[in-house]
């Protein structure tokens, strides 16, 4: 992730340059940041994710959402605006959607690691995420062939549920009967 303007801006400004441009752009507490075009190989995953999570779903309320989609974090004990573009989102409370995105706090998101957008998806994502109460957060690492989720525990703080490295299955604890082989996700 890269600042898209060293300044910071009004959320008004924000949703103008938003809307003229064709980045993708996430606004966090004033700061713009700016996504690298993903590669390939993120997008082959990304797609294969979102067809496992869509395919698991189906006829259930959650709904699969992949970027670019909007979500703005919504959480009355936090103040400031976060306006994030996650590479997949699992929402299953309907009443934040409007028009332009979702606003209120996806059940899970996955994120998908570049090597410009490293710290933030490991550090301040995760923290964004934990903070607003998103129950999974899942990185993929597409460098290392390798998947970490993690849940809110009991004291509303992340802990890792399950991590692993090529092979074997990763599974979710929000949605507790999916399962997904990590030889699916990385093969070609």
């Amino acid at each position: 992730m890269y600042l898209y303007r060293n300044d910071s801006m009004s959320l008004e400004e924000y949703l103008q340059v938003r809307e003229e441009s064709e980045e993708i752009l996430e606004y966090i507490d004033g700061f713009v940041y700016m996504s690298p075009s993903p590669s390939t190989k993120h997008q082959r995953i990304s797609s294969k994710l979102q067809l496992k999570f869509g395919n698991h779903l189906d006829g259930k309320i959650c709904e699969v959402f992949s970027a670019p989609y909007d979500i703005e974090l919504k959480n009355d004990n936090i103040e400031g605006t976060k306006i994030i573009v996650p590479d997949i989102s699992i929402i299953c409370d309907k009443t934040g959607f409007t028009d332009a995105r979702y606003v209120g706090v996806p059940d899970l998101i996955v994120e998908i690691l570049s090597p410009s957008n490293q710290s933030h998806d490991l550090v301040t994502k995760l923290n964004l995420y934990m903070d607003y109460g998103v129950r999974e957060y899942w990185i993929v690492n597409p460098m290392l062939n390798t998947v970490t989720v993690y849940t809110l525990n009991d004291e509303k703080l992340y802990e890792q549920h399950d991590i692993k490295k090529e092979t074997g299955e990763i599974t979710s604890k929000v949605f507790n009967d999916f399962h997904v082989d990590l030889k699916y996700i990385f093969e070609n």
